[in-house]
């Protein structure tokens, strides 16, 4: 196995529907390996998520609907009826590895708005340092055929960006990319890493005459780069073992996607680089120094506040003397940071009637820098 998987703090899992349904539904002996290989990983260490495909396709097969043929309707309520098996399915799998799950429906609109992308990722690390194994899936009974993100693999690597994920592991019909389609083409050879995701790259994958021209590969390349520029590893192998983890830790083949930055270092560069400021933070001495320590930024040393912002937008923050010394996403909208700046955090239940978090800016979401430049 991977080394960048093996390391990693913090894995999603992408298991498709195809793996998951059998002739008869839901696949609990394959749901029973998936468990036992989650329970392994979180035995070294390594907190996972899932993201899983299938509630559709268990849905339509209880409807009695036939997949190819149905409206946009008719798979949003094959999908309310799934998602209840899928969800009953993967929780008795994993209690069978006294491990508890919690099922999260998430929509395109979920990862792209930022106050409901950090209650989605502050629910997500919630659970997990709970104990708990988050089950994702594409909330298909809402969703319509514009907001949707047509396939799980891409879903799995904007889950893997927002919640800093270390690696991703894809798992498929095939074992990895290939130079054209093994199926069909004797000479293709498997590629065992890649380091950068070139025009010729995804030629292979659905260019003109391309071998895999169902635009499968195509959606896993474009997983590969949104993990990729969050500086989240992807990992593509075969997921038709029983025990597919096992099966790659004991030398299955697969396609290892490295990405150049760490999830750390691409979050901050996002910060430093990519939004654009909706007000500011000014700061005393003391929250200064602090900061200078790796500290996070709380509301008893803001002085004052400037400009009108929601949670989770992005604010400069400016020394004692004037001058920026940082950005970062605030916990809190600047109406309710007006009341609370200068505060000790332990009176902002009090104040605001609500217990948010302690600080008005998390150090995983602050970029210091000196002058207009970011360190």
């Amino acid at each position: 196995m991977h080394t960048e998987m093996t390391d990693a703090r913090l894995v999603v899992i992408k298991v498709g529907s195809s793996l998951l349904i059998g002739d008869d539904g839901l696949d609990i002996g394959r749901l029973a390996g998936l468990a036992q290989d989650i329970a392994d990983l979180r035995a070294s260490g390594t907190r996972v998520i899932v993201v899983s495909s299938g509630a559709v396709g268990l849905g339509a097969r209880q409807l009695g609907l036939a997949r190819e043929a149905m409206t946009l309707e008719q798979s949003q309520a094959a999908a309310a009826v799934g998602q209840i098996a899928l969800a009953r399915g993967w929780q008795e799998a994993m209690a069978q590895v006294d491990i508890p799950v919690a099922q999260i429906l998430l929509t395109i609109e979920d990862t792209e708005q930022r106050r409901r992308y950090l209650n989605a990722r502050n629910t997500v690390h919630s659970l997990l340092d709970l104990g708990a194994v988050p089950v994702i899936n594409e909330n298909d009974t809402v969703a319509t055929q514009e907001l949707r993100y047509g396939d799980n693999d891409r879903l799995a690597a904007r889950v893997a960006g927002m919640v800093s994920a270390d690696c991703l592991l894809l798992l498929s019909d095939i074992d990895g990319f290939y130079t054209g389609n093994p199926d069909t083409d004797d000479h293709a050879q498997l590629i065992a890493q890649v380091d950068e995701l070139t025009p010729q790259l995804r030629a292979m994958a659905g260019g003109s005459g391309s071998a895999y021209g169902s635009g499968g590969m195509v959606t896993k390349l474009e997983a590969a780069d949104i993990a990729m520029r969050a500086g989240c590893h992807m990992v593509l192998t075969t997921g038709r073992p029983v025990r597919p983890l096992q099966a790659l830790r004991e030398g299955g083949r697969s396609t290892l996607f490295r990405a150049s930055d760490n999830p750390y270092g691409a979050r901050k560069n996002w910060i430093a680089g990519s939004l654009q400021p909706a007000g500011s933070l000014h700061i005393d001495a003391g929250a200064l120094d602090a900061l200078q320590q790796g500290k996070s930024l709380l509301p008893v040393g803001i002085k004052s506040v400037e400009g009108r912002f929601e949670r989770g937008d992005c604010v400069h923050i400016v020394g004692p003397d004037g001058a920026p010394v940082g950005r970062g996403l605030s916990a809190y909208a600047s109406a309710d940071a007006l009341l609370i700046i200068g505060r000790p955090s332990g009176q902002i239940s009090d104040i605001l009637g609500f217990q948010g978090r302690a600080e008005m800016v998390h150090r995983d979401d602050l970029v210091m820098q000196i002058g207009e430049n970011p360190i």
